[in-house]
């Protein structure tokens, strides 16, 4: 029975032994349930963890890296930025609106827990072609359930990205990024130190919502039977989360919390494990004392729930009368649900801190187990890795060689939508901190916030990825998608100075999988430690597949920069007024991974485009310079190259802007040149062409005049002629609403 219960589990007869022999005997049903979750792909990273460590965490800058609830850099003046990464893709397959409203919820604790005021959101979604019906339930479920509860919240999403591939058919992918701002001194961890301190529960009750939330929804692909998993996605109440923020940072503010943990993935197992570890000691939790939404409920269900808006507090018996004070000011329960024990010495002199769970405060012991062998002891796999099949033979070939490029006009405009009717739903303007709207390559914040006033500085974040460039190549893709971050961040003055990432991808236990995995963390690792920017966190998400077919291989970045002062007025993408056109950097005649070749012409060929890193830092400390100093030289508009290449970036400055662009005979010389995605390049309108010219050849940066912002069409010579109205068309015509 035994054997079968901790398949049914999901873990493994391999994992099974291994908790008998920590244990020293037979385990039963309750530390089964606890280990299963705990030793979860989501939340141990067993497949990843051997390769994650390559990363670059280290920095001048960095307070916290990795391994905390969320990163946080210093930025001067006492002041400190927290930022963290989720995904909450398996649920908002399942149950679109829950699902991405709870991923809200998650990253905003995972924010506050660190004692910083969240103030402002990201989200990264992917979606299957939305023409399908299934696809535009859960592409319109997600968008509504991200808009109704960070609106309902108070805090304001600012900034994401939308792509519709038929990769992630019935397996999106919602990422969500959060910021969150603090005075350094009340940065505060996840650690419960202090023997006979008390564990204090906070916030919402626990429900059967959310059982298996890590172990059935997030280790475990999806087939036609997934709709049974609805009762695993986690109910959420941003009125409740309101509340709790406040008074978590009013009680880290009274200084009377210890240490601090939110209740995500694994709940309650979670907490107490991870906050007893951290600190090297033990626990006694009481599952009589868990404020729980149903009588009925069996220890197991209320050890590993994952109900939203709970927070595990870590307090000194003297402030324990504080700490309900608050509680009951913000209207919030609070609940003594454990005390911190010193660790116990084995024979062997090993001292070990143990988590023991009783049925009551004076019952009986119905759980015990290291508390290290829950949170960091989980089994490490190395898994098996290989590279596809016809990579070599995709290598030889040259990509569009043999793709239809009669009509570019129309495979442009294929390539056009407008994502305001997404983020026309989400408040941006929460807080009145933002500086640069969606809609633009990055948002620019103002970094304010109660108890921090604002210093004049900003903070710049932008959240990226692309599917495409790492299907072709996942190393050089994933080096791509942080070189692209970063310069969208510089973009609106500010220095890039840290990055959290999330990793999706399909089954690990598939060798192509793991070599996909294992390819993007080195060209994440390679492009960051070029760059300079440190990384503080991350996620990574398995099982991305539909009845066994994996999605395309999808890192995601959001990069944070600091602005030591904010431009009033930075330069939007829009070609606002007569200009000329100077294009600063270099393209590459490659099409390998470009939207035209990849989604347009269904063709994977070729290697991608070659980034000259070291270059690239040099041109994003120009971009910098440049926009801080936009008025000194004339510059009206500015707007990377990246996506969709020369042609959608011009598309995309004409439409917001409404004046035309015709280029110069020759500037651009070929369909490859117009769609490639060759990194390091730049459009900046200006009307100092000489002064940005000389200025970007000074710092050893390619650039040239390639046309004027001048009428109502957008000419490209010999290749593209649309007017302004042909673009709009074709923008409702491949509208999201």
């Amino acid at each position: 029975m035994e054997m079968s219960l901790h398949r049914s589990l999901g873990l493994t007869d391999s994992e099974y032994d291994m908790i008998v022999e920590v244990l020293g005997r037979t385990p039963n049903h309750l530390e089964l349930a606890m280990y299963s979750v705990m030793w979860s792909e989501h939340c141990s990273y067993k497949s990843s963890r051997v390769h994650l460590g390559r990363l670059p965490s280290k920095g001048d800058n960095v307070l916290v890296g990795p391994g905390e609830n969320a990163g946080v850099i210093d930025i001067g003046d006492g002041i400190a930025i927290a930022v963290r990464m989720e995904s909450h893709n398996h649920p908002s397959a399942i149950e679109p609106y829950q699902g991405a409203a709870t991923g809200v919820g998650g990253i905003l604790r995972d924010i506050f827990t660190m004692g910083a005021r969240p103030i402002a959101l990201f989200d990264s979604l992917r979606m299957g072609p939305i023409d399908d019906p299934k696809n535009r339930w859960i592409f319109t479920g997600v968008v509504s359930g991200i808009s109704g509860y960070g609106n309902a919240v108070g805090v304001p999403t600012v900034g994401g990205e939308i792509v519709f591939d038929k990769s992630f058919s019935a397996n999106p992918l919602v990422n969500v990024a959060a910021v969150g701002i603090l005075p350094k001194d009340r940065l505060v961890l996840a650690k419960a130190s202090g023997a006979g301190n008390l564990a204090v529960l906070l916030g919402a009750s626990t429900g059967r919502d959310g059982i298996g939330g890590v172990s059935v929804l997030a280790s475990s692909g999806f087939d036609e039977s997934s709709a049974a998993k609805r009762p695993s996605v986690q109910v959420g109440d941003p009125y409740e989360e309101k509340k709790l923020i406040e008074a978590c940072l009013e009680l880290l503010d009274l200084k009377v919390v210890v240490g601090i943990q939110d209740l995500g993935g694994a709940g309650i197992t979670c907490a107490t494990s991870e906050t007893a570890a951290n600190a090297g000691m033990g626990m006694d939790v009481y599952v009589s004392e868990i404020p729980v939404r149903e009588s009925d409920m069996e220890p197991f269900e209320i050890m590993t729930s994952e109900s939203q808006e709970r927070m595990l507090a870590i307090v000194q018996p003297g402030s324990l009368e504080k700490v309900l004070d608050v509680a009951k000011k913000w209207q919030i329960s609070a609940s003594v649900v454990g005390v911190v024990k010193d660790p116990v010495v084995l024979k062997s002199g090993v001292r070990v801190g143990v988590l023991r769970v009783f049925d009551r405060r004076d019952g009986d012991l119905i759980a015990e187990m290291p508390a290290a062998s829950l949170a960091d002891e989980a089994p490490k796999y190395r898994r098996e890795m290989r590279e596809p099949e016809d990579l070599q033979s995709r290598f030889a070939r040259e990509a569009g060689t043999d793709s239809d490029r009669s009509d570019l006009n129309r495979d442009l405009m294929q390539m056009l939508y407008d994502p305001r009717w997404i983020y026309s739903q989400y408040d941006h303007q929460l807080f009145l901190n933002t500086v640069v709207k969606p809609g633009q390559d990055a948002t620019l914040l103002r970094a304010a916030g109660p108890g921090v006033g604002y210093t004049g500085k900003g903070i710049g974040a932008s959240a990226d990825g692309n599917s495409r460039w790492c299907s072709v190549d996942p190393r050089a893709g994933s080096a791509m998608v942080v070189a692209e971050s970063a310069l969208n961040v510089a973009l609106v003055g500010a220095e890039p100075a840290c990055l959290v990432d999330c990793l999706n991808f399909g089954n690990p236990e598939h060798p192509v999988v793991m070599w996909q995995l294992s390819e993007a963390i080195d060209g994440i690792a390679e492009a960051c430690t070029a760059l300079g920017i440190p990384v503080v966190g991350g996620n990574v998400s398995f099982y991305n597949e539909v009845n066994g077919l994996d999605i395309d291989p999808t890192p995601v970045v959001t990069t944070l920069g600091v602005a030591t002062t904010i431009v009033r007025r930075p330069p939007g993408i829009g070609f606002v007024e007569p200009a000329t056109l100077v294009l600063i950097g270099e393209t590459q005649p490659n099409l390998a991974g470009s939207r035209w070749a990849y989604q347009l012409k269904n063709d994977r060929s070729g290697t991608l485009p070659v980034i000259d890193l070291p270059n690239h830092r040099r041109l994003l400390s120009a971009m910098v310079n440049l926009v801080r100093n936009s008025e000194q030289y004339s510059i009206s508009a500015i707007h990377d190259v990246s996506d969709g290449g020369i042609a959608l970036a011009l598309a995309e400055m004409v439409l917001a802007g409404g004046n035309g662009v015709v280029t110069a005979d020759g500037a651009i010389g070929d369909y490859r040149e117009l769609f490639s995605e060759s990194a390091s390049r730049v459009l900046v309108a200006t009307e100092k062409p000489e002064s940005v010219l000389n200025y970007s050849s000074g710092l050893g940066l390619a650039a040239k005049v390639i046309g004027d912002v001048t009428g109502s069409r957008l000419v490209v010579r010999g290749l593209l002629d649309l007017g302004l109205d042909d673009l709009r068309n074709a923008v409702k015509q491949n509208g999201l609403s």
